[in-house]
This record gives structure tokens, C-alpha cells and sequence, in this order.
């Protein structure tokens, strides 16, 4: 579906200091925003992109840098993303009030 059909959505970049300190990314996440009037509440997926083999896990660790997206509309739209590997992280739940 082209984006501008599917409608706006909004993007969620979490991010927290890690054990050394360091801020690094949480989860990502994305959720179409309502039409219809109302207050309307949704509950969003989170998850991380991970390193594809032990050695680049170990080494960010070790760094401290962990993968990221560098561009927003993988979130969104999801093209590229069935050959990142990826990691539940828990959910964010945002509530909507649409007039």
C-alpha cells in the first residue's frame, strides 16, 4: 500500500541509558492514528533491531552501540524489515482524543 493511502501514523523511538550508561535505543513501534471522533486507545508492539551473529552482539555490547534504524520510514512501513532480525520489547499504550 503506498503511504499515502494507509493514512498518518505516528513513530515511536524509545530510548534509555543501558548498564554503562549509555543512551540507547529501547524499541520502536508505529500506530495508524484514528479517523473517527472519539477517544480511542492502542496498544503498540514495541521492538529492537539485533545484531545477526555473536560476534557483532559481543562487540556492541562491548561499545556500547546497538543497531538502529537510521530512517523512520522502516518503522512505518515495514519495507526492508522482514530480513532484520528483531526482538519483542514490550508494549507502549497511547490514547487518542480526536474531535
Amino acid at each position: 500500500t503506498p503511504p499515502f493511502l494507509s493514512g498518518p501514523q505516528i513513530v515511536l523511538s524509545v530510548y534509555g541509558p543501558d548498564f554503562f550508561g549509555h543512551d540507547v535505543v529501547r524499541g520502536y513501534g508505529a500506530v495508524h492514528v484514528p479517523f473517527t471522533p472519539g477517544r480511542h486507545r492502542r496498544t503498540i508492539a514495541m521492538f529492537v533491531p539485533e545484531s545477526t551473529s555473536r560476534l557483532q552482539q559481543f562487540v556492541s555490547w562491548f561499545t556500547g552501540r546497538r543497531p538502529e534504524f537510521t530512517d523512520p520510514k522502516v518503522v512505518a512501513q515495514g519495507e526492508g524489515r522482514e530480513v532484520t532480525r528483531v526482538r519483542s520489547q514490550g508494549f507502549v499504550t497511547i490514547s487518542f482524543n480526536i474531535m
